[in-house]
């Protein structure tokens, strides 16, 4: 098997069994990715196509997507998505490791190494930043989306024009990766999602109507001590450039980047930006040189 393919496993999180997606050798340093909020571990496969000879990169399906459980309590708030990267770490006996996220996986990855300073050698978060899911266009961009997003589509043809339309910007490859990995054929020939649209969906908006269930970012980004990378898209709607220059302004820990021709979705709108970026980033991690 080349060191590209990938290989699965799952664990227990609670009464949850939970499934990640490995790339790359088993004894090359480690690098977790957490997802956004409706996607999936395979999201990640053109980041292991790029780092898999060196690095053994760890995507978690996230509680409710992919092959993990779906929570019969609807629990889809960040400690409960902490706890369950807790228990992946304790399951695969890895000491430390860079932790990469994204949008939602971004606040999880934060939150994480918060508790866990000593387990995150670095981070590297994609297009989330304080007061990005509370308020910000791109956070009632999401809640429009998500009351909107229909629970099943004729055919996949339909499925198709729902995700083009809501991501006009997104890469063919990285479309029909959606479309494979968010959807399946039900029973009566409908195509219907394979994460738990509506009790992920649900989590979103009571979060959009209380966010005191959220996590406030700023003391979290005041508090962290290793080399952290911010990746905003040019034309994101989620996280300002604004925000980003103050994150790093507060915290000289913090380097950001922007991606050109791309909004939220960085890695899928211009994978090949958001690779150079990363890549960057740990060709100078690896070499000990400032970052």
């Amino acid at each position: 098997m080349s060191e590209w393919q990938p290989r699965t496993g799952e664990f227990r999180s609670g009464a949850l069994t939970l499934r990640y997606v490995e790339w790359g050798p088993q004894d090359g340093p480690p690098l977790i990715l957490l997802h956004g909020l409706r996607s999936y571990a395979m999201t990640w496969e053109p980041t292991a196509r790029f780092l898999s000879g060196e690095w053994r990169l760890i995507a978690l399906d996230q509680r409710g997507r992919g092959d993990s459980d779906w929570d019969p309590a609807r629990n889809y708030y960040t400690q409960a998505y902490v706890d369950d990267l807790e228990a992946m770490v304790t399951h695969l006996g890895i000491d430390t490791f860079v932790l990469v996220g994204h949008s939602l996986g971004g606040t999880n990855a934060l939150a994480y190494a918060a508790r866990h300073p000593e387990n995150v050698s670095a981070l590297v978060i994609e297009d989330i930043g304080p007061g990005s899911s509370s308020s910000t266009d791109g956070a009632k961009r999401i809640v429009h989306e998500i009351e909107s997003t229909p629970l099943r589509f004729d055919d996949w043809d339909a499925a198709r024009r729902f995700w083009r339309g809501k991501r006009p910007n997104i890469s063919e490859q990285a479309l029909n990766s959606r479309l494979e990995f968010t959807l399946k054929q039900s029973d009566d020939g409908a195509v219907v999602w394979k994460y738990d649209a509506e009790g992920i969906g649900r989590a979103r908006i009571e979060l959009a109507k209380r966010p005191e269930l959220g996590v406030d970012l700023w003391p979290i980004v005041d508090g962290i001590a290793c080399p952290t990378l911010v990746v905003r898209g040019e034309y994101s709607d989620f996280l300002s450039s604004d925000t980003a220059q103050e994150m790093c302004r507060r915290n000289t820990h913090i380097t950001w980047c922007e991606v050109a021709n791309a909004g939220h979705y960085v890695h899928d709108d211009n994978a090949v930006g958001f690779l150079l970026a990363l890549g960057d980033f740990l060709g100078k991690l690896k070499a000990g040189q400032a970052v």
